[in-house]
């Protein structure tokens, strides 16, 4: 099988996990994994709950999640070419073997060049959008990359610090209180990092960081990479105890460290709440508010509020 990366340089091996960096990968060359045929087949078959369809508006208040309403995959890509859609397909691996081999061969790649870099419970989504569609200011809890396929998109990263992205933020989204989307502000752009993506672009950002994302043109298809290490889990042990602590507490914590009595202390109590199932997670739902049309302007008409579709995650 052919390697997935171009080389890796000295400089991005030492910027990995910490700074943003962009590598080359020959994965738009696969078509027998991202041909028009293949994406409709993972459309139609992947489980309801690993895949959210949405559409968006120019505000952000104006989203919702779509019903595939019976359409064949091929013509939901023709929704998706002619209006404003966003497809996200999770944890493929699961659904077709040959991208759990391409997650394996990702990750042996990686960790063979930089052996520090040691990985578990990693899992690859595939996103299929709209030559005008967009996700929204959010972060995501493990490490994160961006591969992209097809077409091309921006994308605008934020430091990982106040006042993008409150603590108290990541302590609810680690402990399943709320979602990862986060309140923003023009103004973010002018600290934020501006990187544009073709068909053979990766992107790796710092663990945590907010960001979004502006399709440019064309039909887009990219994946997803997420993983977790010793320190992203220590991070998220970290922050989990400073939320408990927080609002079970009522004691503000001060510090973020990794490391330490301190540190500990919190990781023992994040595994001891947890064990307990003391921590009542909330239910998230998907209200299905939308349906695929391939004729409509956006590729998708609203459903009555009679006839919407509840999906329970």
């Amino acid at each position: 099988m052919p390697r997935v990366f171009d080389a890796i340089s000295p400089r991005d091996i030492q910027l990995w996990g910490k700074h943003t960096v962009k590598l080359r990968h020959n994965l738009a060359e696969r078509e027998d994994l991202f041909s028009d045929e293949s994406l409709a087949n993972l459309v139609e078959t992947i489980d309801l709950k690993r895949i959210d369809i949405t559409t968006m508006d120019d505000d952000p208040a104006i989203w919702g999640h779509v019903d595939r309403a019976g359409q064949p995959g091929a013509k939901v890509l023709d929704a998706v070419r002619g209006g404003r859609v966003w497809i996200n397909l999770m944890a493929i691996e699961k659904a077709d073997p040959r991208f759990a081999d391409l997650l394996a061969q990702m990750y042996d790649e990686l960790e063979t060049i930089m052996p520090d870099f040691k990985t578990f419970k990693r899992k690859l989504g595939l996103l299929i959008s709209s030559p005008t569609a967009r996700v929204y200011y959010h972060f995501d809890v493990p490490g994160q990359g961006l591969w992209q396929i097809r077409g091309r998109k921006r994308i605008w990263i934020y430091p990982p610090t106040e006042p993008f992205l409150q603590p108290t933020r990541i302590e609810n989204v680690v402990r399943s209180l709320t979602t990862e989307g986060l309140d923003y502000q023009p103004w973010f752009d002018d600290y934020a990092e501006v990187h544009d993506l073709g068909p053979g672009d990766m992107l790796h950002w710092s663990l945590n960081g907010p960001h979004r994302v502006s399709n440019l043109d064309g039909f887009s298809v990219s994946l997803t990479t997420e993983h977790w290490t010793s320190q992203i889990r220590r991070s998220y042990a970290m922050h989990y105890g400073n939320g408990i602590l927080r609002n079970k507490a009522h004691w503000a914590p001060r510090s973020n460290s990794l490391d330490g009595p301190a540190f500990w202390t919190k990781a023992a109590l994040t595994a001891a709440w947890r064990k307990t199932g003391m921590e009542k997670k909330n239910t998230y739902k998907r209200v299905l508010s939308y349906k695929v049309d391939p004729d409509a302007p956006l590729g998708v008409v609203p459903v009555a509020e009679k006839d919407r579709t509840t999906v329970i995650l």
